[in-house]
């Protein structure tokens, strides 16, 4: 690696760090295209089995932080996470037999898909003591499995986190609030990114690295996140629909990049 892909991995890795910390989301969406068309990541394959190297151990981290705080729900989380592994390892396998510029150009549609998305105001359940047992167990397994599978299918075969998809999906099955949804949904992000990191880094393609920088990069970023968000949280919506943009705008261009495969 150059001295300048060195500094642009960190920067990447800053931006994707900072994101999180300060909207809660779309740092993984981001990674992708910053490695290909940033970086300089030469194959997209690797550019997404790197990025879920990144993703996963990002995850983890901010996982701790909600599990200290006592925002997860456990069982709920670890039942979703169970079935979208399997999802994330199958949707990982169909994703690498994917033509490259493809995969690309599906990814930058589902980036100005999860934009729009993003627009919509977060609302968490109401049941805040929620809690997967044997007697809740026959209404809430269902829509935990089928959402967690579907989902880490989505999140394997693009190589994102899917937080943008985990944290709904969670909301949608139990009812939770929006606290204990992100927390929880934090547990799937990280198996999903290790899961599919997994399955890449099995067939070579992963960039140790870029993911080592992007890793270092996000660790700074995401403190930096965490002080603005606070800083700011008053104009949270603002910076939602800023960022939402920016997805739009890159996604555009990342599935431009590729139409042509499709031509």
């Amino acid at each position: 690696m150059t001295t300048m892909q060195v500094i642009l991995a960190l920067l990447s890795g800053g931006a994707v760090g900072l994101s999180l910390g300060l909207i809660g989301g779309g740092g993984s969406i981001l990674a992708v295209p910053l490695m290909v068309y940033v970086v300089g990541v030469a194959s997209p394959h690797e550019a997404i089995g790197t990025s879920a190297v990144a993703v996963s151990v990002s995850a983890l981290l901010s996982l701790l932080g909600h599990a200290r705080e006592r925002n997860v729900k456990w069982p709920c989380a670890l039942v979703f996470a169970a079935f979208g592994v399997a999802g994330a390892a199958l949707g990982a396998e169909f994703g690498k037999a994917v033509d490259g510029k493809k995969l690309l150009a599906a990814f930058g549609v589902l980036m100005v898909i999860i934009a729009v998305l993003m627009l919509r105001p977060r609302r968490g359940g109401e049941n805040f003591q929620v809690r997967l047992d044997t007697k809740s167990a026959p209404r809430l397994l269902p829509p935990l499995a089928g959402t967690g599978f579907g989902v880490g299918a989505l999140s394997g075969f693009f190589g994102i986190g899917g937080g943008f998809l985990i944290v709904p999906g969670l909301v949608t099955a139990t009812a939770m609030p929006l606290l204990n949804a992100i927390g929880s949904s934090l547990v799937s992000v990280t198996a999903f990114g290790a899961t599919t990191a997994v399955s890449y880094a099995a067939s070579g393609l992963v960039n140790w690295p870029v993911a080592a920088l992007f890793i270092a990069g996000g660790t700074a970023g995401g403190y930096a996140g965490i002080f603005l968000a606070r800083r700011l949280s008053t104009r949270r919506r603002l910076l939602t629909l800023v960022f939402s943009g920016v997805v739009s705008i890159v996604g555009v261009y990342v599935a431009l990049r590729g139409i042509e495969t499709f031509l």
